[in-house]
C-alpha cells in the first residue's frame, strides 16, 4: 500500500512539466512577492533577506530566456549566455547570497562568527565554481520537459559535492538563532532531496526552480520578525 502511494507520488512528481511560460511565470510572481517582502523590511539588514524573491526572480527569468532560445532557432545564438547566466546565479551568486543575507540580520555574536565562516566558505566555493564556469564548457539541452545542465568541471559528477553546495546554502539558515528562518534550511534540503530522487537528471534546474518557490516563505519570515520586535518593544 506504502509503496503503491510512494510510487504514484513519483509519477506525479516525474511528469511535472517545465517551460519558458513557468519559468517567466515564476519570475512574474517572485517579483511581487520580493516588492511585497522589501517593503515590509524595516531595515538594510533585513531588506537583504527579503529581497531574496528578487534574485530568484531574475534567475528564473534567465531560464526563461533559456527555453525559448533553445526551442526557437533564431534566438539560438542567446543560448549560451542564458546557460552562463543562470549558472552564475545557481552556483556562484547563491553560495554567497544565502549565508550574507542570514548573517546580517543575525543578533547572537557567536553564531554571527559561524556565519562568517560559512559565508567565507560560500565565497571560496563560488569563486572556484566561477572559474569554472569560464574555464570548462558548459551546455543546456532539453528532454522531457525540462532542462539538462551538462558541466565537465572536475567536482561536477562528484557524488560529494551537493555536500559542499549545503555548507553555506543549507547549514547557514538551519544555525540562524531566530528560528523562523530554520524553514528556508528545511525546505532547500527538502527540495533537493526530491529534486535528487525524481529529477536527478535535471538536478539544477528543478532544485532552482523549487528554491524559487520555497523564496516566498521570506514574506512570511520577514512580517513575523517585525511583528516579534513589536512585541518586544512593547514589554
Amino acid at each position: 500500500m506504502i509503496f503503491d502511494v510512494l510510487s504514484g507520488i513519483k509519477s506525479e512528481l516525474v511528469s511535472m512539466c517545465f517551460s519558458s511560460t513557468a519559468s517567466f511565470g515564476a519570475s512574474a510572481l517572485l517579483s511581487v512577492a520580493g516588492v511585497i517582502s522589501v517593503s515590509r523590511a524595516t531595515s538594510r539588514q533585513q531588506a537583504v533577506l527579503a529581497a531574496m524573491p528578487f534574485v530568484f526572480a531574475a534567475q528564473q527569468f534567465s531560464e526563461g530566456i533559456l527555453w525559448m532560445s533553445l526551442k526557437n532557432a533564431s534566438l539560438a545564438p542567446y543560448a549560451t549566455l542564458a546557460t552562463h547566466v543562470f549558472l552564475l546565479f545557481a552556483q556562484v551568486i547563491w553560495p554567497i547570497f544565502v549565508p550574507f543575507s542570514v548573517h546580517v540580520i543575525e543578533k547572537s555574536v557567536q553564531r554571527k562568527k559561524v556565519m562568517s565562516v560559512l559565508m567565507v566558505f560560500g565565497l571560496l566555493l563560488a569563486v572556484y565554481l566561477g572559474y569554472c564556469l569560464l574555464r570548462y564548457p558548459v551546455s543546456a539541452s532539453i528532454a522531457a520537459h525540462h532542462i539538462h545542465y551538462d558541466q565537465s568541471f572536475p567536482l561536477a559528477k562528484k557524488k560529494y559535492f551537493g555536500l559542499l553546495y549545503f555548507i553555506p546554502t543549507i547549514l547557514a539558515p538551519l544555525l540562524s538563532s531566530y528560528k523562523p528562518v530554520h524553514l528556508i534550511g528545511y525546505l532547500f534540503f527538502a527540495g533537493y532531496v526530491i529534486s535528487f530522487l525524481f529529477f536527478h537528471f535535471f538536478l539544477i534546474s528543478v532544485w532552482c526552480f523549487f528554491g524559487a518557490m520555497i523564496s516566498l516563505v521570506v514574506i512570511g519570515i520577514v512580517s513575523r520578525q517585525n511583528v516579534s520586535a513589536r512585541l518586544l518593544c512593547k514589554q
